[in-house]
């Protein structure tokens, strides 16, 4: 799952609680005449983000992603330079069978062998690699998304807002209730503050 993904799934389950607290409340408040219902939803204050906006362009999920992709490139060197060893080994094995160079059945089938372990091993550690990145990828997820979900907290502490939801999950919105550039930059703020 990527971190897009994680971050819709965090910002829409926010809203679905959200929505529900209010249905919640709504429902207690049934027996309130219909006028008082309509003003409190009238009342609501209401934002979204555009989470894919916020994500291109907050520079902590940027430097994540940049470590990974890294991280992936000097895997896939060390990996082809392993495997092009091996083929090279591979080639001058046969060769040798070719021209007849081991002294018996038994030395040939030795270095098969060990060449054989050779690729298992180098199919072993890519299959690892592949492991490690996808556990880095899970765990970054997790950071870039309690970091968004703290900020958005404290955010709101000063904005009051009754919900904030991911604008993805929404099939119309007015563009005035979009606060995705005040919240990435103050993100990027905190993220770019001296200590970090």
């Amino acid at each position: 799952m990527n971190l897009k993904s994680v971050s819709t799934i965090v910002l829409s389950a926010a809203a679905a609680l959200s929505f529900s607290q209010c249905k919640q409340q709504a429902t207690e408040t049934a027996q309130v005449p219909q006028a008082q219902v309509s003003d409190q939803i009238v009342g609501l204050k209401i934002a979204y983000i555009n989470v894919d906006s916020l994500l291109n362009n907050y520079t902590y999920y940027q430097d994540l992603a940049e470590e990974i992709t890294r991280k992936e490139e000097n895997y896939r060197l060390a990996l082809t330079e392993e495997a092009n060893k091996w083929q090279k080994e591979v080639e001058d094995y046969q060769k040798k069978v070719r021209n007849g160079v081991y002294s018996s059945a038994e030395r040939a089938q030795s270095e098969e062998n060990r060449l054989a372990k050779k690729q298992q091993a180098i199919q072993e550690k890519s299959e690892k690699y592949t492991q490690e990145l996808v556990a880095e990828r899970d765990a970054n997820s997790l950071k870039i998304n309690e970091t968004i979900d703290n900020y958005i907290k404290e955010y709101n502490k000063t904005h009051g807002y009754n919900m904030i939801v991911n604008k993805a999950a929404l099939l119309f919105v007015d563009n005035s209730m979009d606060i995705t550039a005040e919240v990435l930059e103050g993100l990027n703020s905190a993220y770019n503050q001296p200590g970090k």
